[in-house]
């Protein structure tokens, strides 16, 4: 199993959420979040001074995935989240050695599947 992390722009969370369902990815965590990368921040004006803003909004998807769909889980996310602009975001993936499902006990990939 393997949990894809990604922070992208807020205003793609609706595509990606929707093409992970159809593809039959249906849990996930969606945060709210605000951070910096290779952007760092933009420019603002308000009332004719220029000001910079360091950290921005971004949304931050944890989707935890059987290995036989990461790459599908992955490739979706890149189609739908980017628009080739800097700050598109990033995606990382971790190892996750087990997954518990509390209502039944099961456990494993099973505990993942619908």
């Amino acid at each position: 199993m393997k949990k894809i992390e990604c922070i992208m722009r807020p205003s793609k969370l609706d595509d990606v959420k929707d093409a992970l369902d159809q593809a039959g990815i249906k849990g996930m965590t969606v945060t709210n979040v605000i951070g910096c990368g290779l952007q760092r921040g933009i420019k603002e004006s308000y009332r004719g001074n220029s000001y910079s803003v360091n950290l921005i909004p971004k949304i931050k998807i944890e989707v935890v995935v059987i290995d036989a769909v990461l790459e599908k889980a992955i490739s979706i996310i890149t189609a739908k989240a980017g628009t080739g602009n800097l700050g598109d975001g990033k995606i990382f993936i971790y190892d996750v050695l087990d997954a518990i499902r509390i209502r039944t006990g099961e456990s494993g990939d099973s505990a993942l599947q619908v």
